[in-house]
């Protein structure tokens, strides 16, 4: 008989980011993402701004392997650690910001005292092939150490009208549970009707709804995730739509009683105000 450890360490890891089976996840690859015009004076240092997200008992944060390291004092013994070993940023020309590169090990994810690994799956991009090759590599790295591995399942590409559309969503989170991934990030479709039919298609792997961009308002956003997690949906991974408030700590908390206690965005905003 074949004992696996690994699999017992993964279940281990999983629940203390699920802790109650549901997780809200703080993402802060932005910098590397999308560069410094996301943040003000006051955010630019992520240490001051990760450690009010952290106080204010967010479930986990997801860094970069440098700003984890920077940040260490901000999250270290606090919250679980997600490190994301992929990414891009918008310096690059325009035609290759579909594919991501490495940018960690999940060596580096071990060494840090990380619960789980990330990477970017740009599905129906011209660069799917190499993304999967990467994802591949990763993913078979973090099975020896027991780790689960986040996708983040994103379809985008010249081929795709509408990447929030419900049947690109679907086929994203397909695939993703096709190759091995533990929890997936993916896009809200726009319904709470839509949405449940992506949690079907997740097959009972854990989906985390994609914060995205800022909403118009922030009651809108909270609406978004009272619907999603009335759809089945294990939880959100939100970032600007965070940071970008007025209260960042608030808005966090805000998000989090709608996931963990089943309040509703307008009970849940209540709180901020």
């Amino acid at each position: 008989m074949i004992v696996s450890y690994t699999s017992v360490g993964k279940t281990v890891r999983l629940s203390r980011i699920l802790r109650d089976g549901k997780a809200v996840v703080f993402a802060f690859d932005h910098g590397f993402e999308h560069g410094p015009g996301d943040f003000t004076s006051e955010t630019i240092d992520p240490r001051g701004l990760l450690k009010k997200i952290v106080d204010a008992g967010v479930d986990a944060v997801m860094l970069t392997p440098g700003l984890a390291y920077v940040t260490r004092e901000s999250w270290l013994g606090r919250t679980s650690l997600i490190v994301k070993v992929t990414g891009k940023t918008n310096l690059r020309p325009e035609e290759g910001r579909m594919l991501q590169s490495i940018i960690g090990t999940v060596d580096e994810a071990v060494s840090l005292g990380a619960d789980a690994v990330a990477a970017t799956v740009y599905w129906g991009s011209q660069y799917e092939d190499a993304m999967l090759s990467q994802w591949t590599s990763i993913k078979e790295e973090a099975e020896r150490y027991g780790y689960p591995c986040l996708q983040l399942a994103y379809p985008r590409g010249s081929s795709i009208k509408n990447m929030y559309d419900v049947e690109v969503v679907k086929y994203g989170v397909r695939a993703a549970i096709e190759v091995g991934a533990d929890l997936i990030k993916t896009y809200y479709t726009g319904s709470m009707e839509s949405f449940r039919e992506v949690v079907k298609a997740a097959s009972g792997v854990p989906v985390l709804m994609s914060g995205g961009a800022p909403r118009r308002s922030f009651m809108d956003f909270l609406k978004d995730v009272e619907d999603v997690m009335r759809a089945g949906a294990q939880g959100v991974v939100v970032g600007r739509n965070v940071f970008m408030h007025e209260n960042p700590a608030a808005a966090i908390r805000a998000v989090m009683r709608i996931v963990h206690d089943g309040l509703t965005a307008e009970e849940a905003f209540k709180t901020v105000e």
